[in-house]
């Protein structure tokens, strides 16, 4: 096996100029066409010569790069500026030559961009880089006067490592995975009602929750796929206490007040597992129980 140090295709997957444009040498060497490049501003500046401006062809020379390019996917190298001209002698300031008078210098010029690999892509493919690169590093040098003898060829060390790598790995992807996901959903359950019982009293309580209740309706009415849907029916007869709420001064007032918020509280209960809103069902459930234990301490204290 080649070790890494000499493994140009790895190198230029790095962003090493060098390696790139050996990489470019040997692909464009039937096409007759050399390149040179300098990374210059976050653009690798890309100089192809050749002896003809049939070689330089624009629009196959430019694909040809762009391909070769996009199987290396340099680290950090995304945008390329390609410079074609007829071959001169060997010029080591070629690029200030062409920032100073890019019009005799030139036939052309035209810069392509690369796709940026993904999260999910570069993670992938560093993992691949490391595994390789462990194999390697285990993998027996040659001798020039010894022949080649390999032993052990799975190394069960090497290869718990391996494994124990992945796992981490994977496990690592996951969490952030996991993070992303509590972020995007997070707001959604930090606006679900609180569950702070009522302490003194419903009235504004009421006020605050018609609102969010009557948004309730709009959004659950079209999702209704039976005859009796029980969000939608608890969700009504919560508005309905609501309004009782604003009003409520004597013992009966505020019974009446706790048996409504109790049976929205137990149609809440019935709502399937399968409602697109169950689990916010389970939320108001405790929500409404709350409301009418708190309505029927008022009641209490009414009477006294």
């Amino acid at each position: 096996m080649v070790d890494r140090i000499n493994d140009i295709f790895w190198q230029a997957q790095q962003g090493s100029v060098a390696a790139i444009i050996q990489v470019l040498n040997e692909r464009l060497a039937d096409s007759g066409v050399r390149t040179r490049a300098v990374f210059d501003n976050s653009v690798l500046q890309l100089l192809c010569e050749a002896n003809t401006e049939e070689q330089l062809e624009r629009t196959i020379l430019v694909e040809k790069i762009h391909q070769i390019l996009k199987s290396i996917a340099p680290r950090n190298i995304h945008r390329v500026n390609i410079n074609c001209r007829i071959v001169r002698e060997q010029q080591l300031l070629w690029l200030e030559e062409i920032y100073r008078d890019s019009e005799n210098q030139l036939l052309w010029s035209e810069e392509i961009v690369l796709e940026k690999l993904s999260f999910l892509q570069q993670f992938i493919k560093d993992l691949q880089d490391r595994r390789i690169e462990s194999a390697r590093s285990h993998s027996p040098k040659v001798s020039p006067s010894h022949p080649i003898v390999i032993t052990n060829r799975n190394n069960p060390k090497s290869s718990v490592w391996g494994w124990i790598l992945l796992a981490a790995s994977i496990c690592i992807l996951f969490g952030m995975m996991g993070t992303a996901l509590y972020v995007l959903v997070g707001d959604r359950f930090k606006n679900a009602p609180s569950l702070v019982p009522l302490t003194k009293s419903l009235e504004t309580q009421g006020t605050n929750q018609l609102q969010p209740e009557k948004s309730s309706v709009d959004t659950n009415q079209s999702s209704t796929t039976g005859n009796q849907d029980y969000f939608v029916n608890a969700v009504r007869i919560a508005n309905e206490a609501s309004g009782i709420g604003q009003k409520a001064k004597t013992s009966t007032q505020w019974l009446e007040l706790a048996a409504n918020w109790q049976r929205a509280s137990d149609l809440m209960g019935k709502v399937p597992p399968s409602h697109s809103r169950y689990q916010e069902a389970q939320i108001r459930t405790k929500l409404y129980r709350q409301y009418s234990q708190a309505a029927q301490k008022k009641a209490e204290e009414s009477k006294s």
